[in-house]
């Protein structure tokens, strides 16, 4: 390995690390020791892009473009940046925060990184940065992601979105974060906080995730039981109202199970 591709490999991992100055110095002893890094200039970018440093950032692009004309990169990131100059200012609420290296750990069963469908605007997605703090919402459905100053961003696909409504209806709570972000694809990571007292046996993320969610409940008593009774009774209420609904296809598949489960019991 030589020396241009070891200060890559340091280059890349101190970025995948967030530490971005570290990252700049490296890729910058790269452009020294070869100007025409096309892909030293693209990471160059893609951290001034992070830092919200739209000038660098569109300096770096350009000059990856000069290198290779038609690098794909280069001119969506170039079109993204004239977006963030068109909105000039950027919503106090989507303020970079600093995180630690290990941000992005998974943990088995209490992580999942998910791409978003339906995404959002291009001028809400140009805002967009690595280690961006956003949240969770039921809408429906579905459970949207939107940033800290309420701009939709996309919905969680929808075998997702049906196992996380019930968790968070059961008061489960999640850190959510931006992992990667371009006009095209939009990748959260979603950590668990808690769980709520009704899923304390469930797993929020199996590798199934179409695994059955099924009701233990613990031994309890007093306010404990009357609080779980009062959610089993949302529960029921909500499968009613859903059967009441014309399903669509995954909802019939679901409400099947349900029946098969009462058959079995029944027997």
């Amino acid at each position: 390995m030589d020396d241009i591709e070891l200060l890559e490999q340091h280059a890349i991992d101190a970025a995948m690390n967030l530490q971005w100055q570290n990252a700049i110095e490296l890729n910058n002893q790269i452009i020294k020791l070869n100007k025409d890094n096309e892909s030293a200039h693209l990471r160059l970018g893609f951290i001034y892009l992070q830092l919200k440093d739209v000038t660098k950032a569109k300096r770096y692009y350009s000059k990856a473009l000069k290198i290779q004309p038609r690098n794909s990169v280069a001119l969506q990131n170039l079109e993204r940046i004239k977006v963030l100059e068109k909105a000039k200012t950027q919503k106090s609420g989507d303020a970079q925060v600093s995180f630690a290296a290990d941000l992005f750990i998974e943990a088995i069963g209490k992580t999942k990184t998910v791409a978003l469908a339906n995404l959002g605007q291009k001028n809400v997605l140009a805002r967009l940065t690595i280690g961006q703090p956003v949240c969770l919402k039921i809408k429906k459905r579905r459970v949207e992601v939107r940033s800290l100053a309420g701009d939709y961003i996309g919905n969680l696909p929808d075998d997702l979105s049906k196992r996380l409504i019930f968790f968070l209806k059961a008061k489960s709570s999640y850190f959510t974060f931006i992992r990667e972000s371009t006009f095209t694809k939009v990748i959260v990571f979603i950590k668990e906080e808690k769980k709520g007292k009704g899923v304390t046996k469930q797993i929020s993320f199996p590798l199934n995730i179409q695994t059955k969610i099924i009701e233990t409940p613990p031994n309890q008593s007093g306010e404990e039981k009357e609080e779980e009774t009062e959610d089993q009774e949302e529960h029921i209420d909500a499968w009613e109202k859903m059967a009441q609904e014309q399903p669509n296809t995954d909802d019939k598949e679901m409400l099947l199970d349900i029946q098969r489960d009462d058959l079995d019991e029944e027997e």
